[in-house]
């Protein structure tokens, strides 16, 4: 990226979170939870002039309510960047609105169901172990360059019918788009193109040989009017599964090994008592829900008392509502055997994700595979933790030691 273009996206410090809010901020980056806590003291909604103008709910019941307000907020945006260019390129049915959103949907459904899922659960298991296979002599590693980032990579992959191997491929186009695509447009849509053309190729091939995957079950779905869809339709759905389904799933399951590793009463009670795991798991979702969600201003109206305006975005924080004292109790507490937990880490409303089987399956796989095989493992001291900017947080550099290294 040339100077130029980086002095036009430099943003400066936040000095007033209340006012002037900034989600690509180091220290909301780094730690949001407190910043979370003072915005949500003073008001439901806040707003900020940057971004082109952007709102930010900061409670449960403000989250809610826009999530469920497809009439004043539309899905025709879901990131809040620095640029609003006109829209090119769509992936339904994240990025549609009442009425196409629900036929578009529609067609995701069959292959994520829970019986899918055990399908899947096996050969997610044998990525787990081969992943932990190339490490585990080392008594170390970096679990989110060696282990979380690979798991939803190479599931989807397999899904997808396309090869395991070209997960490096996603991981980068991942990066332009949801990190460096928010202040530079570039990136964004070279990444755009480059995925579009990837999947373009595989159409094609399913054109000459159909197969029995993901693809193929989109290329043969048909409309209401029993005409299939087009190919641009299908390109933005898999481009939306690609995107949706890795870089949440993987930032979701860094934070719970981050928490494993620096709670070791959590870690210890997980491998006692097995049968804990489902609780702990939407426990980990809650706490550390990755994705922050966005909606496009269309009409004024009221949220919690505060006026809302056309022509600003929104930033619809699930993190932030599940971190909400007046719908949790104990909030900012990791309660691993917590019963009441109606959390919103996928979404509410229309758009809740089409995926959160496969991500439970994931994360509960992942950390029984990881247990199993490291049951002593704390953050190497030596290493430093960092997290992913923008959208969807995670761990991107995530050192760990484990058995009796260090």
């Amino acid at each position: 990226m040339s100077d130029s273009v980086n002095a036009m996206t430099e943003h400066p410090p936040v000095s007033d979170w209340v006012h002037d809010f900034d989600h690509t901020d180091p220290r909301w980056t780094e730690n949001p939870f407190p910043i979370w806590d003072e915005l949500r003291a003073e008001c439901p909604v806040v707003h900020t002039k940057r971004f082109l103008g952007c709102y930010l709910p900061t409670t449960y019941q403000a989250v809610k309510e826009i999530a469920y307000d497809t009439e004043h907020f539309s899905s025709r945006r879901v990131v809040v960047r620095d640029m609003r260019p006109e829209i090119t390129a769509s992936a339904p049915p994240i990025t549609s609105d009442p009425p196409e959103h629900k036929p578009a949907k529609q067609f995701l459904l069959p292959p994520f169901t829970p019986d899918a899922m055990k399908k899947l659960e096996p050969r997610v298991r044998a990525i787990c172990n081969e992943l932990i296979d190339e490490f585990i002599a080392d008594g170390k590693c970096d679990a989110a360059a060696r282990y979380t980032r690979h798991i939803p990579v190479r599931a989807i992959a397999h899904m997808l019918g396309i090869p395991e191997q070209d997960g490096d491929l996603f991981i980068k186009w991942i990066h332009e788009i949801l990190e460096l695509g928010i202040k530079d447009d570039d990136a964004l849509m070279r990444a755009v193109r480059e995925m579009t053309g990837y999947f373009a190729a595989q159409l094609e091939q399913r054109k000459q040989q159909p197969t029995d995957d993901l693809i193929s079950t989109l290329m043969n779905a048909r409309d209401k009017d029993g005409q299939p869809l087009s190919d641009n339709h299908v390109l933005g759905s898999l481009r939306l599964l690609l995107i949706a389904g890795i870089d949440t799933t993987w930032s979701a399951l860094g934070s719970s090994l981050w928490h494993l590793a620096k709670t070791p009463a959590d870690r210890q009670r997980l491998i006692a008592e097995p049968e804990l795991m489902p609780t702990a798991i939407e426990e980990l979702l809650r706490a550390y829900a990755p994705v922050t969600m966005a909606r496009e201003v269309m009409k004024e109206t009221v949220i919690s008392g505060c006026p809302v305006k056309p022509g600003n975005m929104v930033l619809l924080s699930f993190p932030a509502a599940n971190r909400d004292p007046a719908v949790f109790p104990d909030a900012d507490k990791v309660l691993i055997d917590r019963k009441e937990n109606r959390h919103a880490a996928f979404g509410l409303g229309i758009h809740r994700c089409v995926g959160s089987n496969l991500a439970r399956m994931e994360m509960t796989v992942a950390i029984e595979e990881w247990l199993k095989r490291i049951p002593d493992f704390r953050l190497d001291p030596a290493g430093r933790v960092s997290w992913s900017e923008g959208t969807v947080r995670g761990p991107r550099q995530l050192p760990m030691l484990f058995g009796n290294a260090g």
